[in-house]
């Protein structure tokens, strides 16, 4: 029995079974066999394609956002007036068959804006163009939803496809730590309650991976996908933002009622008409969790008008390497000016995190 065989008995095996209190380890075994054949059979499929043809972007700026959405719901005009790009508008679908980069500059930041092909129902199995596309997003600091406004819907479609490819959006990697060993079998200490998988589970999950002998810790009450993601170690986590697009074509009323229908919030904007797109810069660079770090020479003034960006928790090591990827080795101390230490001038190694608006002073050998 090949791969696809066995992924189809067992998807089979799924929808019989009634999900209880009796058969949940029955599922989440199931669940865990699926997972792994599923990620088998994208394996032995990238081998026999010569390790798969994606698109090949190279990351610039500060951070990179990707436009992800169906076909035509006007992502190649918001790339346009969001950025310097020039992506292609047309009214059929499909206008974009390349990923179009852009760059935002908004409050000191250069943040690059992907215009991907549209994605469609399937993308994550090969349909239109979506593997490839959707290979883009992985690497993404933003996910940005863009979706008509009569087609609110979809946003759950594009969230699927993500999710099917190894894309958390807006999650978070599991507080799990799993070591393997050579013997002893396998050790689980629970530093919670776990309410969503037994410890036996657990268990039985690892040796689906082939995992025999380990050393478990759970921080966490997790379930078995949860589980499954730490096993698996190939998986992307991303803030997302959700725009609705081409509100001028409605009035307030019709774009408040979709709101209370829907589950998630949304920026209401026209790309077409310019409308609400300054609230949009912003709410991208909040979510991107900017700190700005101003730069100061030991003798000198701190340059206060051309901030270094850096990403939220960065720590003095992370902005050597910015600066310069041979800094590090010539590190001896930095001084910090600013609300992450206790008073001015402090001295500070390289793992202290710094705050937003710190001036800092890195001395080298």
């Amino acid at each position: 029995m090949g791969l696809p065989e066995k992924i189809k008995q067992i998807e089979d095996d799924l929808h019989r079974t009634q999900v209880n209190k009796k058969t949940e380890h029955h599922v989440g075994l199931l669940r865990a066999k699926l997972s792994r054949l599923k990620d088998e059979l994208e394996e032995q499929r990238t081998r026999r394609a010569g390790g798969g043809k994606g698109y090949d972007v190279k990351k610039s700026g500060d951070a990179t956002v990707v436009l992800i959405g169906l076909p035509s719901v006007g992502k190649s005009t918001l790339l346009n007036r969001l950025t310097n790009a020039k992506s292609k508008v047309a009214s059929y679908q499909f206008t974009t068959l390349e990923v179009v980069p852009g760059v935002m500059e908004y409050k000191g930041a250069r943040i690059q804006v992907l215009d991907l092909p549209g994605i469609i129902e399937g993308a994550s199995s090969g349909k239109g163009l979506g593997k490839r596309v959707l290979a883009v997003a992985r690497s993404a600091d933003l996910v940005l939803f863009v979706v008509d406004v009569f087609q609110p819907e979809a946003r759950g479609l594009l969230e699927k496809e993500l999710r099917t490819t190894g894309v958390r959006v807006d999650g978070r990697p599991p507080n799990v730590a799993i070591e393997k060993t050579s013997t002893g079998g396998i050790s689980v200490a629970l530093q919670v309650k776990l309410t969503k998988m037994s410890e036996a589970l657990v268990k039985d999950v690892l040796r689906v991976y082939d995992v025999n002998s380990a050393r478990v810790v759970v921080r966490e009450d997790i379930d078995e996908e949860q589980l499954i993601d730490a096993l698996s170690g190939n998986r992307s986590y991303a803030p997302s933002l959700t725009v609705m697009n081409k509100i001028d074509l409605v009035n307030a009323g019709f774009t408040s009622e979709v709101a209370k229908k829907l589950a998630y919030r949304f920026i209401p904007i026209s790309a077409e008409s310019d409308i609400n797109l300054e609230a949009l810069r912003s709410e991208i660079y909040d979510r991107l969790g900017f700190l700005r770090v101003y730069l100061r020479r030991r003798t000198g003034e701190a340059d206060f008008d051309e901030p270094l960006m850096v990403k939220g928790g960065a720590t003095v090591s992370e902005v050597c390497d910015k600066i310069h990827r041979g800094m590090r080795e010539g590190f001896r101390y930095a001084q910090v000016w600013g609300t992450s230490v206790k008073f001015g001038g402090q001295r500070v190694g390289m793992g202290h995190r710094l705050m937003d608006e710190d001036v800092l002073t890195i001395v080298t050998k």
